[in-house]
Formats: structure tokens, sequence, C-alpha cells
């Protein structure tokens, strides 16, 4: 184990022979850290925190704050983070409250960048990047693999699909389905997440068939719910995204992300890119 001189530890935190401590860090007495994870200086670990292995965290960062919530009565939360997360400077995440899930948790693989605030009571999945200054408010949940451009914020109990891309500067107040893209102030969807699901290995025969999807069901002529039975009958058992599309749609609470016109473009062009 690695523990700098300066840094402030209480002795009945958790700390992993294999983690490093750096200088002037404080961490309180019901935080666990994992092996191989390093907190490289000033970091603050408060309240119940749970960091798994291999994570990085930056100057500054200060992980399981009390929630900036009135309701919060000191109840014993949680803050989860899972393993290989790098976390920067300056970024706060919050552990849970009782109106919640009693724990904020964080998957693996992420990244958040300088000044990312993640509020009580959100759940966020694995490999999911939050740009400089992304804000979430309490209870947001983001799927696998999303990403949110930098200055966006996310809206109390909104829910973002897996690897969907929220444009910078977004303000996101509807729930944004998987595999889509949503810029603007309110987000409207506009496109799949073409570049994230290539890299995906998505064959150009398969975003062609979800795109298509995609435009039937939030820029076409018949009613949303008649649309979303359509697709599901037709489209939804030939591919499993489409399926979980419509599933992400009728499980919404909040109402999902308007589309923004003019409408999606057929051309193919940016299959090629």
């Amino acid at each position: 184990m690695s523990i700098h001189p300066t840094a402030i530890v209480d002795p009945q935190a958790e700390i992993d022979g294999r983690a490093e401590i750096g200088p002037y860090c404080v961490i309180g007495p019901d935080v666990i850290v994992g092996p191989g994870t390093r907190l490289v200086s000033h970091v603050v670990l408060e309240n119940h925190v749970e960091l798994g292995a291999n994570n990085v965290v930056f100057p500054f960062a200060v992980l399981g704050g009390a929630p900036q919530d009135l309701k919060f009565k000191g109840e014993p939360s949680w803050l989860r983070i899972g393993d290989g997360n790098q976390i920067r400077e300056s970024v706060t995440m919050s552990i849970g409250t009782a109106h919640g899930h009693m724990e904020t948790r964080i998957g693996n693989g992420g990244l958040f960048m300088a000044y990312a605030h993640v509020a009580h009571d959100c759940l966020l999945g694995d490999q999911v990047i939050m740009a400089n200054g992304v804000s979430l408010a309490g209870h947001v949940t983001l799927g696998d693999r999303v990403i949110m451009g930098g200055m966006a914020g996310v809206h109390q109990f909104t829910r973002v699909g897996r690897a969907a891309f929220v444009g910078g500067g977004a303000m996101v107040a509807r729930d944004v389905p998987p595999y889509c893209v949503a810029q603007g102030d309110r987000a409207r969807l506009v496109n799949i997440n073409v570049i994230g699901v290539k890299r995906a290995g998505w064959s150009k025969e398969r975003i062609r068939l979800v795109r298509q999807a995609f435009k039937r069901l939030f820029f076409g002529e018949v009613a949303r719910l008649t649309a979303l039975s359509e697709v599901e009958a037709e489209l939804g058992p030939r591919d499993p995204a489409i399926a979980e599309i419509c599933q992400f749609v009728r499980e919404s609470k909040r109402g999902v992300a308007l589309p923004r016109r003019p409408r999606v473009s057929s051309e193919d062009d940016d299959l090629d890119e």
C-alpha cells in the first residue's frame, strides 16, 4: 500500500494494499478503495463510498458528498463506483437518498471529465463518457456507452438509453432512446448515433434498418403509439436494437424527446465517413 504522508486516512477505511493514495487526500471511515485504484492528490472520499479496482481519481474530485437535496436526512446511503474509471479534476458524485435507491451507482470503464457532476440516486452503466461540465440531476439513468457532450444537463428522473449521444450544451428534459442522437434546448432527436454504432461494428445494412425504424417512430405521419405498434410488429423481430428502442419508449414515464425538423435525411453519406 502506498499512502503519502500528507494524506489523512481514517483507520477504519478499507484500503487495498495495492491502492495508491496521493498527497493531501482525505478519506473517511466508511470508504472502501479497491486494488490498483490511484488517488492522484487532493481527493476527498467521504460518507459511504466504494471504489472498485484500477480507477484513477484526479485532484479536487469529491466523491460521496451529501446530496444537494433538502429531503436528505443523513441516511447511510452509498456511492458505488465500479472498475477502470477515470474521474478527472473537480468531479463531484453524491451518495443516494432514502427517496431513491439509497445509492448512486457508476459502472465500469467510464470517463468523467473535469467539473462533471453526478447527483444522488443516479444509475450509470459501463463505458459512459461525460465531457467537461456535464451535470446530472438526481435519479437520472444513463445506459452503457452513453456519451454526453460538454456542458449538457439532464433533468431529474430522466433516462438516456444505451449508446445514445447527447450534444454539447443540450438540456435533456425527456428520455432519449437507445442509439439516438439528441441536441439542443430542449434536447430533440435528430438521428441515430451512426458514429457510435459503426464503432460498435454495426454493418451498413443494420444501420439502415435501425434508421428506418427511427424515422418511422419519430418522424412519421402516424400517431406515435400507432407507429410504435407497427414498428414493434414489423421491424422489432428483425433486430434486437429496434426491439430495445421500442421497449424503452413504452416504459418512458417522462415522455420521449421530440424530433427536430426537418426530417432525417434519407442519404447514406454518413455511413461512409
